[in-house]
């Protein structure tokens, strides 16, 4: 892994956005007052991989991650590893109660052919995809790194304090870090799959044996058993062919006989169908008694038909009802007429007489009302006369005689005007009640006169028949009378001739039933006409009936003669063809083939025989069938067991050596002794340098349990625990490690991912002696020289920053930390 751009935002003592360019640099130093923030940039690196910080002492505290005052914060780190370039981002943020959480963590693969100096935004908006987020950032880190965090901080960075822990860890953990970080894991994984491959192999060959044991028929012996079995049923194929040929002809034969009885049977039952209809004997007397009905009721329909006519004779004699009837109805209209006439005058009469009265009455009350009027004036003139005295003035004009008053007059005292005004009213009232009752009586004297006129002259246009009513009633009666008496004839007219036409139909229906019967036994004669039936007396169907039974009874005996003796010609035959069918069937049972028990009893039935010789047939063809089946069977199950005796031997074989190789590839013996070569090589290059370091006075060692231990020169190349050494010496002593551990480790892995490409150092310089430290400063000179690897450096000591070619100053004030990059 090497880091090619760091951006950090609120990211502990950092609370301003700083963007660190190492896309140019192979050997830095960060310099700067204790507290400044050094420090803070390595944990930067570190927390973007891995989402925490060795010196938090937890990986689950995030807390100080984010600065003090700051709600949110941000870290962005774009690295290299193994050609490709990914670009890692974890946000931070403060919730209302103050804790910290990780808001978003998200890795991103870039596109490699981007320059670094393209800047931060530019190079994050290369995505070429999403590589993982949430929780899964870390795991994909550490896939793409090659190393696990605690590793990480074992060999890549070193914090303040942890220089020695490779030195002095346990050599489990250190057999885990060199495990992980020359991929010696592939052997593991190697021998797990041999494992997995000598499994699957095995249990391939144990399920090949499994079929190869089931298998049955298999051998030479069942081939050739099966061979023989099926050229015994060919030659047995061949010989029931030639039976069920002998069982076709006898069949036939059969068949043949069968007609004949068939045609016997016809016979007998068409004599035997020959049956006199129950009708035939009481026909004739019938068709007699018919016949005299008929000559009855001819002479009845004729006599209803002569008196019919003499009573159409007289009602033609006698008047028109219709006329008769239309004068009785003159005679009626006129005496209606005249009734209404003479009441109408009446009327007229009475109410011509009431009109004077009325009109006299009118003309009083007429004359009462001019004299009420008359008053009711006088007394307004009165009452308009006082009212105008009041108002009058002496000296003044008058307005009536337009002349000066010379004295007031006076006015007596007037009657009461309202009582004369309702007097006229009653009269008004009274004399226009008798105006209009007058008036209403003339109206319905005119309407009576007019009436009576109408009438008068209705009556006379309307003249009297000369016959007198009772008369006209008298004649209409005989009329109706003879009507009623023709009526009664004419309905016995009908019922006769309705008897006449029954007694007909009998006679025609009796008649078409003996022609009927005379068809149905020239029908009948017609069938046995074949058998001699004998010709028909055509003068008496029931004398002709008699004699076709006669000679039927005589042919019916002698075909029943006839048809037992065909019944046992036909038993014979069936005998013949059972033995055959059976001699069949034992033969097909001494072949072992299965016979259905119906097809085993032999056939039945009219058509019955070739479908059950068609059956045995049927039988040995599928017994060939399956035979050669079995034969082809036996010899693709010998084909088979030979593939799987081989395909067995084969997974054995691949089984033995999956064994044999996760056998040698155990992780007790072959990852030891892996890493015991590794580590070995580690302390022979970590001891060259750290005798460089330490002039030649120690050198370090593998214990016999691999732990790390110093040979001390100055002591007589004692051998002694790392642990011993002072604090100057285990940093000289972890300085070679990693030194010798960055340097080796990329001939040692198996895989580019697990190359160390960076290192970064943080203090441990302060305890060496101007001396070592010039060694110090020349061996990191030399490692980060003249390779494709980073160094990084956090001292205080000027000595060494001065030597170093790229410094990052880092410095603090009130606002937070700040870098400044000088050469």
């Amino acid at each position: 892994m090497r880091p090619l751009l760091l951006h950090v935002d609120n990211f502990g003592s950092f609370r301003e956005p700083v963007t660190v360019d190492f896309s140019d640099v192979d050997y830095f130093v960060l310099v700067g007052p204790t507290g400044a923030g050094k420090s803070t940039l390595i944990d930067a690196i570190c927390f973007a991989l891995y989402g925490t910080v060795p010196r938090w002492d937890d990986k689950k505290v995030i807390s100080h991650a984010l600065a003090p005052s700051a709600i949110a914060g941000k870290v962005a780190l774009v690295f290299e590893s193994s050609g490709r370039r990914h670009a890692v981002v974890r946000a931070l943020k403060r919730d209302p109660k103050g804790k910290v959480h990780t808001s978003e963590a998200r890795l991103d693969e870039l596109d490699p052919d981007l320059p670094p100096s393209a800047g931060l935004e530019e190079l994050m908006g290369a995505i070429l995809g999403p590589v993982a987020e949430g929780a899964a950032v870390t795991t994909e880190v550490q896939r793409i790194t090659g190393l696990e965090y605690r590793f990480f901080t074992q060999c890549v960075v070193l914090p303040q304090g942890k220089f020695a822990e490779f030195l002095h860890t346990e050599p489990g953990k250190r057999q885990d870090l060199l495990v992980q970080l020359l991929g010696a894991d592939v052997y593991e994984r190697v021998r797990q799959r041999a494992v997995q491959e000598e499994n699957a192999a095995a249990q391939a060959a144990s399920f090949a044996r499994g079929r190869l044991a089931r298998l049955t028929d298999a051998d030479e012996a069942a081939e050739q058993a099966a061979a023989a079995r099926l050229d015994s049923l060919r030659a047995l194929g061949d010989q029931v062919r030639t039976d069920l040929d002998a069982l076709s002809a006898s069949d036939a034969e059969r068949r043949a006989l069968s007609e004949e009885r068939d045609d016997l049977r016809r016979r007998l039952a068409a004599l035997t169908a020959l049956a006199m209809p129950p009708e035939v004997p009481d026909l004739a007397e019938t068709a007699r008694q018919a016949a005299k009905e008929v000559t009855g009721h001819t002479s009845a329909a004729a006599d209803a038909e002569a008196a019919e006519q003499r009573a159409e004779d007289e009602l033609a004699a006698l008047d028109d009802p219709d006329v008769l009837t239309d004068e009785l109805r003159k005679i009626e209209e006129h005496q209606r007429l005249v009734t209404e006439l003479r009441a109408a005058s009446d009327s007229a009469a009475r109410t011509r007489a009431e009109l004077e009265p009325l009109a006299a009455r009118s003309r009083t009350l007429q004359a009462e009302l001019a004299e009420a009027e008359q008053a009711r004036d006088r007394l307004r003139d009165a009452h308009l006369g006082a009212e105008l005295a009041r108002r009058l003035v002496v000296g003044h004009d008058c307005p009536t005689c337009l002349r000066p008053v010379e004295h007031l007059p006076h006015h007596p005292e007037t009657a009461g005007l309202r009582a004369a005004e309702r007097r006229v009213a009653a009269c008004e009232q009274e004399a226009e009640q008798a105006r209009t009752r007058h008036t209403r009586a003339e109206t319905e004297a005119r309407h009576l006169e007019r009436t009576a006129h109408d009438l008068s002259t209705r009556a006379s246009a309307v003249p009297l028949p000369a016959a007198l009513r009772a008369e006209v009633e008298e004649r209409l009666a005989v009329v109706r009378e003879a009507h009623r008496r023709a009526a009664r004839l004419r309905k016995a007219g009908r019922d006769a001739r309705a008897g006449l036409a029954g007694a007909r139909s009998r006679a025609d229906e009796l008649t078409g039933r003996t022609d009927r019967l005379w068809r149905d036994l020239e029908t009948a004669r017609d069938t046995v006409v074949p058998l001699g039936a004998p010709p028909l007396d055509r003068g008496d169907l029931h004398h002709a009936w008699t004699s076709l039974l006669t000679w039927r009874e005589e042919a019916a005996t002698g075909q029943r003669l006839a048809l037992e003796t065909q019944d046992g010609r036909i038993a014979g035959a069936e005998r013949r063809a059972g033995r055959l069918w059976s001699a069949v069937v034992a033969r097909l049972a001494e072949h072992d083939v299965p016979v259905p028990a119906d097809a085993a009893a032999g056939p039945g039935g009219h058509d019955a025989p070739d479908a059950a010789a068609a059956r045995l047939g049927e039988l040995v063809v599928v017994a060939i069938a399956r035979a050669r089946e079995r034969l082809n069977r036996v010899k693709e199950n010998r084909a088979t067991a030979r593939e799987l005796d081989e395909q067995a031997r084969t997974e054995e074989e691949r089984a033995r050596v999956a064994k044999e190789l996760a056998q040698c590839l155990r992780a007790d013996a072959f990852e030891r002794w892996l890493c015991t070569e590794a580590l070995d090589l580690l302390v022979t290059a970590a001891s060259e340098t750290l005798r460089e370091l330490s002039d030649d006075q120690y050198e370090l060692a593998l214990g016999p349990r691999n732990e790390i231990e110093v040979i001390d020169h100055a002591e007589a190349g004692m051998r002694r625990n790392a642990r011993t050494l002072s604090g100057g010496e285990t940093f000289q002593a972890a300085l070679a490690l990693a030194l010798a551990l960055s340097d080796q480790v990329a001939g040692l892995s198996t895989a580019a991912a697990r190359s160390l490409d960076s290192l970064f150092l943080d203090e441990g310089f302060g305890s060496l002696d101007p001396a070592t430290l010039d060694t110090v400063a020349t061996t990191l000179e030399r490692l980060a020289g003249g390779r494709e690897r980073m160094v990084g450096v956090v001292t205080h000591v000027p000595a060494l920053a001065d030597r170093v070619p790229v410094r990052f100053e880092v410095h603090r004030d009130a606002k937070g930390s700040h870098l400044c990059r000088t050469t």
